[in-house]
């Protein structure tokens, strides 16, 4: 804590509205180097939506087809020797429970609250509504976190769950463990969570974070040959292929992880593979992930319940035991090896 370290602070307030514009300044400062990078190494940019045509010419190349985003109207058609799908992934919404952008939301939707919710709900504890519910609560945000699982995080290491859930419960978060959110409701100033047990959770404000949906439709995969996954996700191999010819898939709309690194290297491999360049295949257990809770989980390899049923070994080194841990006041956490 800060009374350790011999620091003494007052009052402190936080404008929501000018942290979430300077979010939302940031992801489009970054959107934007990123287009200038592309042109500047001679790419053409084209602003609108797309779908492949269903054929191809006798040399194999694909057309893609670019229309207007607002009107529909066909811009023009674009042949192709290779493309690649990177339409990525949206909130998933559920019918009982659709988000109005006002009370109702989604972590999209989040970012463009102009003042902080008095008493947030956050349903779903995965990476994004822990990550959220644990933000909200550290600028002091009275939060509730509805968790169908029995512990927050459960894709994570047991026990770095175990001890973000602990920090989170200590700060004074309400977790509801073991239960699912029926529906969700907005009323005249907040909203009401109905609980699978019946029994109903009120806030100012409800953050519905239950997974995202790939976007995949409208594109004319079917006619083409493109598999999907009964999720809706596009079928890809470890190079990245598709099961078209010529047309290779990268990112959330894949499945495979949902992070940026993990989009990255499989775009580097799809554009390598249709190179012919050597490569290697995609191994999603050398890839490390991290969630950007506070303490921060982050790992890389395979997870401690697959490597037992290997008889690997796990050695645990309590953090409060490294010297600069303790220099910096960090109590909470570990560092875990597994041989």
């Amino acid at each position: 804590s800060v009374g350790e370290l011999g620091i003494h602070t007052g009052t402190v307030s936080v404008d929501l509205a000018r942290v979430n514009t300077r979010v939302r300044e940031l992801a489009a400062s970054q959107s934007a180097d990123i287009r200038r990078a592309l042109e500047s190494a001679g790419v053409r940019v084209l602003d609108g939506s797309a779908r492949l045509a269903p054929s191809s010419d006798p040399r194999g190349r694909r057309t893609v087809v670019v229309c207007d985003v607002d009107t529909g109207g066909e811009l023009e058609s674009v042949s192709a020797d290779v493309v690649l799908l990177a339409t990525g992934a949206r909130p998933r919404e559920l019918p009982s429970a659709r988000p109005d952008g006002r009370r109702i939301l989604t972590w999209t939707q989040l970012y463009d609250l102009e003042e902080a919710p008095t008493h947030l709900v956050v349903v779903g504890s995965g990476v994004t509504g822990a990550e959220f519910a644990g933000a909200y609560r550290t600028l002091g945000v009275p939060v509730t976190l509805v968790s169908s699982r029995e512990r927050v995080l459960p894709g994570q290491d047991a026990d770095a769950a175990a001890i973000v859930q602990s920090v989170f419960e200590r700060n004074g978060m309400d977790i509801r463990a073991r239960s699912r959110a029926r529906a969700v409701r907005a009323t005249a100033d907040g909203v009401v969570v109905e609980l699978d047990d019946a029994s109903m959770v009120e806030g100012s404000h409800c953050l519905m974070a239950v997974g995202a949906v790939p976007n995949t439709e409208g594109l004319g995969l079917a006619e083409v040959g493109v598999d999907l996954t009964p999720s809706g996700h596009v079928r890809v191999d470890r190079v990245s292929r598709t099961t078209a010819h010529r047309i290779y898939a990268a990112g959330d709309c894949t499945g495979v992880l949902p992070l940026a690194s993990v989009a990255a290297q499989q775009g580097r491999i799809a554009m390598w593979h249709a190179l012919g360049d050597t490569l290697e295949p995609l191994d999603t257990a050398a890839m490390s992930q991290a969630v950007f809770t506070t303490p921060e989980v982050a790992t890389v390899g395979i997870s401690e319940e697959v490597a037992r049923g290997s008889g690997a070994r796990v050695a645990t080194l309590p953090l409060a035991r490294n010297p600069r841990a303790k220099m910096q006041g960090v109590t909470d956490g570990f560092v875990k090896v597994i041989a």
